[in-house]
C-alpha cells in the first residue's frame, strides 16, 4: 500500500471533520490587534481563546520594545545555534533575570516550549531511569515520554495515594537495574486548571529519592505573590528540581525556559538535542522578553486586576449553576453533556448570534457525550465583555438543554 493512500483514508479522529470544521471550528482567523475583542469573518467576537494572561500582547512599553528591536538586528541575528554561533549577551542576561525570578541557580533558553520540554526529558533520563508522570500532563511531556527508552509508570491524576505507590514500584525497578527517578507533573494543568499537587508530591522526598520536574507553563506569571509561579504559590519553589516555563502565555510571545541547579542546567545546555542542533532564539525575541519580564515584576498590578477578571468570571458562572470543575487558576472550563453535533451547533450560536469566541473541546481529547468550554480570563477583559458572556452561556445553555441544538451532523459553515 502506498503510505500516503494509508492517510488519506483515515484522516484521524478530528481530521475527519476538516471538510466542515476547517476555517471556522478548526484553524479558524483571528483578526485585528490582539485582545479581549477582534475579528472574526469581518465580525467582532469577544475572545475567551488566547493566553494573553496579562495583556502583554500590545502593551505599549512592549510594542514599543519589540518594534525597536526588530529594526536595530533584523529578525536573523544572531545566526546559527546558541553553542556554535548563536549565543549574545541579551541571551545571557535574559537568563540571568529569569534565574533571580524563579529564584533558581541557573537558567537556560529553550526555541520552544514543546520540543524543550521533550528535549529537556530525554537528555536527563536514560534506559535504566524510571519516569513517574500524572495521568493529565500535557500532551508535549507525553510526547517527552514516548522518546525515552526506558520504563515509565503513571498515576491517577492529582493522586497522591496512586503516586507513592507508583514511586514504589518505580524504586523497586531504579535500585535493580541502577538508574534513577524522574517524577513529571505540571504546575497548573491547561484543560482543568487544577493546580498539580507539588506541595504533597515534594513532600513524598522524605520517602522516596527522585528528582522533580514541573511544567508550570500557565503558572508562570499568574499564579504566586511575584507572579514566579505555582510553586511559589504552593511555598515549594526550592523543592522543584527542574522548573519548565513557557513565554507563550503570560509572557505573549513564543519561546520557553528550564531553571534549576547550576550544574544540571549546565548539563541541559550541552545536552539537549533540541537547542544543539537549532537555531538560536533571534534577539528581538529576546529582547521581548526582557522587557516582559521586566513589567511582570515592576507592574503586579497586571496579576491583580487578572484576578480580578478572573473571580468575576467564575464566580458568575458558579453563580449561574454552571459546573467549572476543580479549578484554582485562571484557566476555567465550563462542563456541559452533549454530543459532537448538539457541541458544534452551539458554539456556532455563540459565535454567531451572541459574538462570543471561546475554545470547544469535544471526542477524541475528551469522553464521548461531554463537552468543555474552555475560557481563558485576561488583565484586557472588560466587566462588560464578562457580563455579556455570562449572559450568553445562561441561555445556550438553556437551549443546549431543550434539545434545540440537536442535529444529525456537524453543521457546515
Amino acid at each position: 500500500m502506498d503510505i500516503f493512500e494509508k492517510l488519506l483514508k483515515h484522516m484521524g479522529p478530528i481530521g475527519e471533520h476538516s471538510d466542515r470544521a476547517h476555517g471556522y471550528f478548526a484553524f479558524p482567523k483571528l483578526e485585528g490587534e490582539i485582545g479581549p475583542r477582534m475579528k472574526f469573518r469581518g465580525n467582532e467576537k469577544i475572545v475567551w481563546s488566547l493566553n494573553n494572561y496579562l495583556g502583554l500582547a500590545n502593551h505599549p512599553e512592549v510594542r514599543a520594545t519589540d518594534a525597536k528591536a526588530a529594526a536595530d538586528f533584523g529578525l536573523a541575528a544572531p545566526m546559527g545555534a546558541r553553542m556554535m554561533s548563536g549565543n549574545t549577551n541579551y541571551h545571557e542576561q535574559l537568563e540571568r533575570e529569569l534565574s533571580d525570578y524563579m529564584g533558581k541557580e541557573d537558567t537556560t533558553l529553550l526555541n520552544y516550549g514543546y520540543q524543550g520540554v521533550m528535549s529537556a526529558i530525554d537528555a536527563v533520563c536514560g534506559r535504566r531511569d524510571v519516569i513517574v508522570y500524572d495521568a493529565e500532563c500535557h500532551a508535549s511531556i507525553l510526547d517527552g515520554l514516548r522518546l525515552h527508552p526506558g520504563k515509565r509508570y503513571v498515576f491517577k491524576h492529582n493522586d497522591i495515594e496512586d503516586c507513592e505507590k507508583q514511586l514504589r514500584r518505580a524504586t523497586e525497578l531504579a535500585n535493580a537495574q541502577g538508574g534513577g527517578i524522574l517524577v513529571v507533573t505540571e504546575g497548573v494543568f491547561g484543560m482543568a486548571g487544577d493546580q498539580g499537587k507539588l506541595k504533597e508530591i515534594a513532600a513524598l522526598k522524605d520517602k522516596f529519592e527522585f528528582r522533580l520536574l514541573v511544567d508550570d507553563a500557565h503558572g508562570f506569571g499568574t499564579m504566586g505573590k511575584t507572579g514566579a509561579g505555582t510553586g511559589e504559590e504552593q511555598g515549594v519553589q526550592d523543592k522543584i528540581d527542574l522548573l519548565f516555563n513557557t513565554f507563550a502565555k503570560s509572557g505573549a510571545s513564543i519561546g520557553a525556559f528550564i531553571s534549576g541547579e547550576k550544574a544540571i542546567i549546565n548539563y541541559l545546555r550541552y545536552n539537549m538535542r533540541s537547542q544543539i542542533f537549532a537555531k538560536s532564539i533571534p534577539l528581538p525575541i529576546v529582547i521581548g522578553h526582557l522587557k516582559r519580564v521586566e513589567l511582570m515584576r515592576k507592574y503586579p498590578e497586571m496579576k491583580a486586576k487578572l484576578w480580578e477578571n478572573v473571580n468575576k468570571l467564575q464566580n458568575g458562572l458558579k453563580a449561574r449553576g454552571f459546573n467549572i470543575g476543580k479549578t484554582n487558576s485562571p484557566v476555567t472550563p465550563i462542563y456541559l453533556q452533549g454530543d459532537i453535533p448538539e457541541a458544534t451547533a452551539m458554539c456556532l450560536d455563540l459565535r454567531e448570534n451572541y459574538n462570543i469566541f471561546c475554545s470547544i473541546v469535544v471526542y477524541p481529547v475528551i469522553p464521548k457525550g461531554q463537552i468543555i468550554y474552555r475560557l481563558i480570563p485576561t488583565a484586557a477583559h472588560t466587566d462588560e465583555d464578562i457580563e455579556l458572556t455570562l449572559k450568553a452561556f445562561s441561555e445556550t445553555k438553556a437551549k443546549l438543554d431543550e434539545k434545540v441544538y440537536q442535529v444529525a451532523e456537524i453543521p457546515m459553515v
